[in-house]
């Protein structure tokens, strides 16, 4: 019975021990969603990347790799569809600047929030053999007056895509290398059909 008392108050303290902690960590992660907003930076999806770290603190390194491990799946295409992303037959590419590819948009995560592990749209160019292979992302955000989005510390373009209304919006190479560099709009080795 004395066993039982014991075991019983031990388990009572361990399991207060954990939820205090608990509720310390998720105070200290409000604070620091709090601190961001006082800050006047944009609205980041809640959610962590590593470690209970939030997104905006980590480095560019931290954020590519997390994005390229999200979307690696969608270098199938099926896996595209069934994430919402939407087939788009149109091409974009410029003389003298490159290509963009194909824009497969999901319109439900076009809004004025960003999260880098689920952009709105996924890029595709058109393989050798016809096929289509992933090669970037695109983020849009809706301008509703907040600060300028940052992926990591890189600025968001103002503006750049057809959506009508302000917003900004973000090309991020992850899949292909882009010699003009991994956040701009255009890759020069990417061309349309």
């Amino acid at each position: 019975m004395k066993q039982n008392f014991l075991l019983r108050n031990c388990l009572l303290a361990a399991g207060m021990l954990t939820l205090v902690t608990g509720c310390q960590k998720q105070s200290e992660t409000e604070s620091l969603a709090d601190n961001s907003s006082a800050q006047g930076k944009a609205p980041v999806a809640n959610g962590s990347l590593s470690s209970g770290l939030k997104m905006a603190q980590l480095s560019n390194d931290v954020w590519l790799k997390a994005v390229h491990a999200a979307t690696a799946r969608f270098h199938s295409t099926t896996q595209a569809i069934k994430a919402g992303y939407e087939p788009d037959d149109h091409c974009v590419s410029v003389p003298g600047l490159g290509g963009m590819g194909y824009h497969w948009a999901n319109g439900s995560f076009v809004d004025p929030v960003f999260d880098p592990l689920k952009p709105e749209a996924v890029l595709y160019e058109t393989g050798e053999d016809g096929s289509l292979r992933l090669v970037a992302v695109e983020y849009i955000v809706i301008n509703i007056g907040q600060a300028r989005p940052m992926f990591g510390d890189h600025p968001f373009d103002i503006g750049g895509t057809p959506v009508t209304v302000p917003h900004w919006s973000l090309h991020v190479w992850i899949h292909k290398e882009n010699p003009s560099g991994i956040f701009r709009p255009f890759n020069p080795n990417v061309s349309c059909p």
